[in-house]
């Protein structure tokens, strides 16, 4: 697209120069390739105005910042190179995005999950029941991307804008209609999705977490509710709220005039009633303004009636009818790292499963759903807390392992530039509040592995705070890790005793 044309979406306090035809929008210097647009901005962790000379070196025919200094010196130095100052970095890199990409955002609805808890799942279930009635779909989130039936790792959870709309613009070449997308916190206060257009906007709940970058539940809340404000945009069309909850209770207030759907166990507009659940099985009967439907699904877990729900209510948002809700859900499959029951484990008399609970609350839930599945057994929790994050909520985790397991072992998360040591010392403050045995082991390979020696039968491993995750995150170096995996090596040499004992029984039994 022309320059001159693509600089008329953006918010331009001066500009200078023509750089014609710009091939694309980076933000990234190491990424630039001829013809590109550079958009230097200043961020959290490094100021992107310190690599334009980089980004010019790698053939950015344009450059926009948002630092007068930096537009200044641009000028004196680089007077050939298309120039703009603005005074919103990120608002400029969506803008920009947008007009060189040929508005993609206006070609697909889309349907937008924040939350502290139940964010992936949520959106994992949408997206497969749009699927279920042949709707093509993009969906962005912490686990994969995907873009119609091609499957991409995600780097994060929402990504910047310009990366962001490459994947709508993918899409839409796909031929997909609607997208499906986590809105973390971070990515709504920093603007990374700026003028994108919500249709669908759905709240899980609210509980502590992030106040390393935040600061305070309050801002932290504030985050979460500009998704129902729009950012850049109008408010959604649709809101889909826990009523549950009480943050989501304050914002069934707050949203009008756009249409309200409030779900719930306890109340709601859609309200789940006579919940059954068993392991790999869940049931309960939706009552809703349109009548009453059973429904069953293979997800494990109240919390994921939550999340059923919230995926439900959005497709109905998005015209599907009861019956294909209903139908959709009968079908869903699993989602990875979220109550993932580890293979091998059915085999052994005791159940390993791995899930991404990281938050005080999200952990009081796993157990609990734990506990209501051994039933007559015990509940085995392993995690640890990850580094360079929110350190007040180290303590409550560790009250919450102890408070709802029968054995703890603490270990190392991704302690990344912190000691792991000092993180479980900081844990251990908490589950020395409590009674519950607690085993301490750094290395989280061994304590998986101390986890499943201990386990008996009809008791249950609870391995947390990692889930779909694929590697683990030191201070100087990343390694490849899988809690899946990792549990399912620990699991083979207590398969192979149980198959030899059997054996021997039968030689036995057989002489």
């Amino acid at each position: 697209m022309q320059w001159a044309e693509a600089l008329k979406e953006v918010s331009v306090i001066e500009s200078a120069g023509d750089a014609g035809d710009v091939a694309c929008v980076e933000y990234d210097s190491r990424r630039v390739r001829p013809g590109a647009a550079f958009v230097a901005m200043r961020g959290g962790t490094t100021d992107g105005n310190r690599y334009v000379d980089a980004a010019i070196a790698q053939g950015a025919v344009a450059i926009i910042t948002d630092s007068r200094d930096a537009y200044t010196k641009l000028r004196l130095e680089h007077p050939s190179i298309a120039a703009a100052y603005v005074e919103h970095g990120r608002r400029a890199l969506a803008e920009l995005s947008v007009a060189v990409l040929g508005h993609p955002e206006r070609k697909l609805a889309v349907s937008a999950v924040t939350g502290t808890n139940g964010k992936t799942t949520t959106a994992y279930l949408l997206e497969q029941i749009l699927r279920s009635v042949g709707r093509k779909c993009v969906l962005i989130g912490t686990i994969e991307t995907h873009v119609g039936d091609e499957v991409r790792v995600s780097e994060h959870t929402t990504p910047e804008a310009s990366d962001l709309l490459k994947i709508f613009a993918d899409g839409v070449a796909a031929g997909a209609t609607e997208a499906v997308m986590e809105m973390s916190s971070h990515a709504l206060d920093q603007e990374r999705v700026w003028g994108i257009p919500v249709d669908v906007a759905i709240f899980t709940n609210l509980t502590q977490d992030h106040l390393d970058y935040h600061g305070t539940m309050e801002k932290y809340a504030a985050a979460k509710a500009k998704l129902f404000e729009g950012v850049g945009t109008a408010p959604p069309r649709v809101a889909v709220l826990n009523a549950d909850d009480q943050p989501g209770r304050t914002l069934i207030g707050s949203v009008d005039p756009m249409r309200v759907m409030s779900y719930g166990i306890v109340t709601g507009e859609f309200r789940a009633e006579n919940v059954s659940l068993v392991a790999g099985r869940t049931s309960f009967d939706w009552r809703t303004p349109e009548g009453t439907v059973s429904i069953e699904y293979s997800l494990t877990g109240r919390v994921n009636v939550y999340n059923l729900m919230a995926a439900s209510c959005a497709a109905l948002a998005r015209g599907l009818s009861m019956q294909e809700v209903v139908e959709a859900a009968h079908d869903l499959d699993e989602v990875p790292g979220r109550f993932q029951v580890v293979n091998g484990s059915f085999g052994v008399g005791f159940t390993v499963v791995v899930d991404y609970a990281h938050t005080d609350d999200a952990l009081r839930n796993l157990i609990a759903l734990g506990r209501n599945l051994a039933r007559q057994g015990r509940v085995i929790t392993v995690f640890g807390c990850g580094g360079d994050r929110d350190r007040t909520k180290r303590k409550k985790m560790g009250r919450a392992a102890g408070q709802g397991s029968d054995l703890v072992v603490l270990t190392s998360d991704n302690p990344r530039s912190e000691d792991p040591n000092s993180i479980i010392d900081e844990i251990l403050g908490g589950v020395r509040e409590t009674t519950v045995e607690c085993f301490v082991e750094p290395d989280r390979s061994e304590a998986i592995r101390l986890a499943i020696s201990q386990a008996q039968p009809g008791d249950i491993v609870l391995i947390a705070g990692k889930g779909h995750e694929k590697v683990q995150i030191f201070r100087d170096h990343t390694v490849a890790f899988d809690d899946s995996e990792v549990a399912a090596e620990a699991l083979l040499p207590v398969l192979r005793n149980i198959r030899a004992t059997v054996a021997s029984k039968k030689e036995r039994a057989e002489r």
